[in-house]
Parts: C-alpha cells; structure tokens; sequence
C-alpha cells in the first residue's frame, strides 16, 4: 500500500467515526433554571424548627432540639448527614457570641464516609416530624459566660419523593445542598 491509500483509508476511517457519533444522542441535563426550581420546592416543602435552653448555667449540656416537618400529601426521605438527625459528627451550627461576629471553633469529630446506604436517611411520612437532639456545648465550647446565637448552618444533602432513588448512589443525590431555613437559637450562659 502506497502513503496516499494509507492517509485516505485513516481519513475515511475518521469521517465514519465521526458520522457515527455525530448521529448519537446525547442525555442532556435539565436546566439549571429548572433544576433550581425544583430544589427550591422541596427546600419550601419542609419545615425546620430548632430550639434549646434559653439560659444554662456553664458546664451545663446545651441541648438543642432540631426538627424537620413534611406538610406535603407525600413521604419525603432525607439524607441525616451533616444534621443533628445523626448527632454532631461535622461541623453543622454556626455559633458567635452576641457581643462579636466571630465564629466560635468547632472541636468535634469530622466523618469522612462512602456512599450512603438507606439507614443514612430519614423518611418524614405525610403530616409528621423527625426530630434529633445533640449537645452543642461538646462540640463547641458554650462554657463561658455570655449569650450565644445558634442557627443550623445546612444545607441538607439530598431530599426526595422517590423511594427508589435511595440510597443515592455514588453522590447522585435527588436535590443537592438543599438550602433550609431555621430559626437561630439564642442561649445564655451564666
């Protein structure tokens, strides 16, 4: 075989591929406006409350109770990660004194973990509540005297309807970093 058949055949190779994948269909994601939309929705869907103590005296447990509530006419499964759902395991409220606008450190454990399984989420049926309750004090040093404000910092990792889609595999959640609105905490320290 002489050059010249050798580069056509390697260009006629070329077209053909290139004709073949040309004609394949590609999955596109839904928009990102749409998407949002979505998130949004969901994040609207459930209802959050956080309470605690309105004063301790110091070396006292701070203990805050955090709430999530389905309203909907549907069950809605949530990933507890990075909520009080599962107790402190990261770093999940930001906490100041009321007299500074700095963050309080946090001192408790960081979890690094794999894929989730389904007892990593927890199912809200119509009209209920999940609730978990965890002491702040441990994990981030409320023992001075003062006043502190704390909010749930979120956001949720993955919410959805659809029972099939849990456990999320491989990070492929429904709704991802659901932003969700509590109400802060303000607690006193004596």
């Amino acid at each position: 075989m002489t050059r010249g058949h050798v580069g056509r055949i390697a260009l006629l190779t070329l077209a053909i591929t290139g004709a073949g994948c040309a004609s394949r269909k590609e999955e596109t994601a839904p928009p990102a406006d749409a998407r949002q939309q979505e998130e949004a929705a969901v994040a609207k869907t459930l209802e959050c409350s956080l309470s605690g103590p309105a004063q301790v005296k110091a070396g006292e447990p701070v203990e805050l109770v955090f709430k999530l509530t389905n309203p909907t006419k549907e069950p809605l499964y949530v990933l507890k990660w990075h909520t009080p759902l599962e107790g402190i395991r990261n770093d999940i409220f930001t906490v100041t004194r009321a007299d500074s606008a700095a963050e309080l450190s946090y001192g408790g454990p960081m979890m690094k973990r794999g894929p989730p399984d389904a007892s990593s989420y927890a199912t809200i049926a119509p009209g209920e509540s999940v609730e978990g309750t965890v002491d702040a004090a441990l994990a981030y040093g409320l023992q001075e005297p003062g006043t502190y404000r704390i909010t749930f910092r979120g956001p949720l990792m993955d919410v959805t309807s659809d029972q099939a889609k849990v456990p999320a595999l491989a990070g492929e959640y429904e709704y991802h970093d659901v932003a969700l609105k509590c109400p802060e905490v303000v607690v006193t320290v004596t």
